[in-house]
């Protein structure tokens, strides 16, 4: 049996387009800002507009990236580029059905994580891409992020052998107050922080059978619907353990704050930090070891999952647009499955696990 981490989609791991199409940012939010503009920048791909429904933070945000072109409606944006032009929608979820209402039939976009709050919010959001013929993406970044991405490479080359454990492990104090939109939510973590890690997990070993989880609020935040979750993902056909656990509370200061993905294998180990997490927005330093045996070694790789990881996505749906690339693993109808998993974790959750005998 081949497992799906031996054979990764080679859009994981693909250059940059050759000839990136414009693209045209809705929303000048914190995240374009700190994260899709300069990842864009960085790569080298053409900015046409930036639009927001507050036409001066628009203009404003172009300025500072010399894009020439702002809106304040995405009608307009669409007047003037049709479908010449990707659409990179960085707003939040409850916003997504209009916009893409509001798109060209057969236009790219690229949405922002998640694909709504719930299942059912993504799979109305699929119908819409499915009726307009939309080529849709979603920003799934974390799948991109150099030191993932150099982990996917060495997991492939049998690195460490079987894989045998997926541990995500972040224990961190999370700034809610930077993120005023999640408060009121009634779901809040899952699809706003660890969907990540889902989404994660599914990219390197697929759906798992099953899911148990549970998903807490704590009681200094009562205006945030949750902020630690815990999930177990079962995969019924092999021998692999996967688990998440996130915990935004740690508030006892930086000592013993966590933010890591581990790789189990038959005949070694890789683990990861995500440094972004650490202290965010600063972050602290992205790490990638391996070890074998004999110590642990580490691996020296370039970039950080901010803004970096924004130039793989945007640059798998480059190239799949362009026809550089005939696969789309971040398409909107692979990211309902991992609104699905985070679904059946919720509902786990609810549940309240199962009885003692």
């Amino acid at each position: 049996m081949t497992f799906p981490e031996l054979t990764p989609d080679p859009a994981y791991l693909a250059d940059l387009p050759t000839a990136p199409q414009p693209i045209v940012l809705v929303g000048a939010g914190g995240i374009a800002r700190d994260a899709h503009l300069p990842a864009y920048a960085k790569a080298g791909f053409p900015v046409a507009a930036v639009v927001d429904r507050d036409p001066g933070r628009a203009a404003e945000l172009a300025a500072a990236f010399a894009v020439e072109r702002c809106y304040g409606d995405v009608a307009d944006a669409v007047a003037a580029h049709g479908t010449e032009a990707i659409y990179d929608v960085a707003v939040m979820p409850d916003a997504f059905a209009p916009i893409l209402q509001a798109l060209p039939d057969g236009a790219a976009v690229l949405l922002q994580k998640p694909l709504g709050y719930s299942y059912a919010q993504a799979q109305e959001l699929a119908g819409i891409v499915e009726r307009k013929r939309l080529t849709a993406a979603v920003n799934t970044q974390l799948r991109f992020a150099p030191h993932v991405a150099a982990a996917r490479r060495l997991i492939a080359q049998g690195a460490i052998g079987d894989l045998v454990d997926l541990e995500v492990l972040v224990r961190v104090e999370t700034r809610w107050e930077l993120f005023p939109s999640v408060f009121g939510l009634e779901r809040m973590e899952m699809p706003m922080h660890s969907v990540h890690y889902v989404d994660l997990v599914r990219s390197f070993v697929g759906d798992p059978s099953g899911v148990s989880a549970v998903t807490v609020g704590h009681p200094a935040k009562p205006d945030l619907a949750s902020t630690r979750t815990a999930y177990l993902l079962h995969y019924a056909d092999r021998p692999l353990r996967v688990s998440i656990s996130t915990n935004h509370d740690h508030t006892f200061g930086p000592e013993h704050q966590e933010a890591s993905v581990l790789w189990h294998g038959t005949t070694g180990a890789i683990r990861t930090q995500l440094g972004l997490l650490l202290d965010y927005p600063r972050g602290g330093p992205d790490v990638l070891e391996i070890g074998r045996g004999s110590g642990w070694e580490q691996i020296d790789v370039e970039g950080s999952w901010f803004p970096d990881a924004f130039i793989g996505s945007m640059g798998a749906l480059q190239r799949f647009v362009t026809g550089e690339s005939s696969t789309l693993p971040t398409a909107v109808t692979d990211v309902l499955r991992t609104m699905a998993v985070l679904e059946a974790a919720h509902s786990s959750s609810r549940a309240g696990g199962h009885p003692l005998p």
